[in-house]
C-alpha cells in the first residue's frame, strides 16, 4: 500500500487512544477484541457528548473585526481628514475588504461541520489540539436542526466562507466536517464552486457514497439525502473537471454509522483525494481521537497534491 504524502512515520507507528481506565478493568487487552474495544469506547463518548452537547446549542460568537486606536493616523490607502471646519470635507468611501496573501505566513482558518443533530461541541478536544499546533482561526459553524436540504446547508456554509475570508484575510479556507458535516463541506466545493475558496476538505466517517443505515431513520430528508440512491450522491458522482480543492476522507472498519464502512472513502476521478483508514475508532469518536487530530494536522499543513484517489492506508 502507498502512503499518503502528509503522514509521517511517527503518526503511521501510533497507537490508537487507550480507553478510560474503568474500560480498561472492565475488558483486559488481551482479551478484548477491536469492535468491542471500539463499541466501548463509542459509549463512553457519547456520554461524555451528551453532557457537553448543551455548551454547543447556540452560534458561537465570531471575533470582532480590529478597531484602530483614535491616535492612530488614517488607514492606508485613505487621505487625510479635512482640518476642522473645512468647507465641504470629502468622506471617503469605504474600501471593500482586501484579501491579503496570508497563506504563506500562517495557517489558513479552519471551519468546523458537525453531523446529523448534532452540534459544534462535538469538535471541542479537536479545537484545542489545532490551537495548541499553531492554528489562529478555527471556528465552527451549526446549522439549523429545522435543515432538510443539504443544498441549502452547503449554501449557508458558501456565506459563512466569505465571511471567514473578509475577516481574516485569507484567500483560502480549510473546512473539516464530521459525517454529514464533510457531505455538506464536498457539496459546497464540488458543486457549488467552493473549490476556489477552500484549499483542503477534510471528512470523518461521511458517506461518500451513501450509508445502507439511512433508511431506518428515512423520515427525514436529510437523511435520504444520504441514501445511497438519493440524489445528492447522484450529483456528487457526476464530473467535477479542474476542481482545485485536496480532499481527505478518514474512514474505520468499526464505523457502525456507515454501510458499508468503505462508503466513507472517497473516490472520484476529478478529484485529488486520499483515503486514510483509521483502526479501531467508532463513528462518534472520530472526531475526539488523537490520531485522528493529529492526522488531520497533518493534512492541513500538508502541500502535496496529486491526482486522484490515492490507495487507502492503515493508521494504528
Amino acid at each position: 500500500m502507498k502512503a499518503l504524502p502528509f503522514l509521517s512515520a511517527p503518526l503511521l507507528l501510533a497507537r490508537l487512544v487507550s480507553p478510560p481506565l474503568w474500560c480498561a478493568r472492565l475488558l483486559p487487552a488481551r482479551a478484548a477484541s477491536l469492535p468491542l474495544r471500539s463499541t466501548v469506547v463509542e459509549l463512553a463518548v457519547l456520554a461524555a457528548h451528551l453532557l457537553l452537547y448543551p455548551t454547543g446549542i447556540s452560534q458561537e460568537r465570531r471575533a470582532p473585526r480590529p478597531t484602530p486606536h483614535p491616535a492612530a493616523g488614517p488607514p492606508e490607502g485613505f487621505p487625510a481628514p479635512e482640518p476642522p471646519g473645512s468647507p465641504e470635507a470629502p468622506v471617503p468611501a469605504p474600501a471593500p475588504p482586501t484579501l491579503l496573501p496570508t497563506e504563506g505566513r500562517s495557517h489558513p482558518p479552519v471551519l468546523l461541520l458537525h453531523g446529523f443533530i448534532d452540534n459544534r461541541s462535538v469538535f471541542l478536544l479537536l479545537r484545542r489540539s489545532l490551537h495548541r499546533h499553531g492554528w489562529r482561526h478555527v471556528e465552527a459553524l451549526n446549522y439549523s436542526p429545522l435543515t432538510c436540504d443539504l443544498r441549502k446547508a452547503a449554501e449557508l456554509l458558501g456565506q459563512h466562507v466569505e465571511e471567514l475570508r473578509s475577516r481574516t484575510g485569507h484567500r483560502r479556507v480549510d473546512l473539516v466536517g464530521h459525517s454529514l458535516g464533510g457531505l455538506i463541506a464536498r457539496y459546497y466545493v464540488q458543486r457549488l464552486g467552493g473549490d476556489s475558496r477552500v484549499r483542503t476538505v477534510v471528512t470523518l466517517g461521511t458517506p461518500h457514497s451513501g450509508t445502507r443505515i439511512a433508511p431506518l431513520m428515512s423520515a427525514h430528508p436529510l437523511v435520504r439525502q444520504m441514501r445511497p440512491d438519493s440524489e445528492v450522491i447522484a450529483e456528487l458522482s457526476l464530473p467535477a473537471p479542474n476542481c482545485r480543492t485536496q480532499f481527505v476522507a478518514f474512514w474505520s472498519e468499526e464505523d457502525q454509522v456507515m454501510v458499508p464502512a468503505t462508503t466513507a472513502r472517497i473516490s472520484h476521478p476529478d478529484l485529488i483525494a486520499y483515503s486514510v483508514h483509521v483502526a479501531g475508532v467508532g463513528h462518534l469518536a472520530l472526531p475526539v481521537n488523537g490520531t485522528v487530530a493529529a492526522g488531520i494536522r497533518e493534512a492541513l499543513t500538508s502541500a502535496e497534491s496529486a491526482e486522484g484517489a490515492a490507495d487507502a492506508i492503515s493508521v494504528a
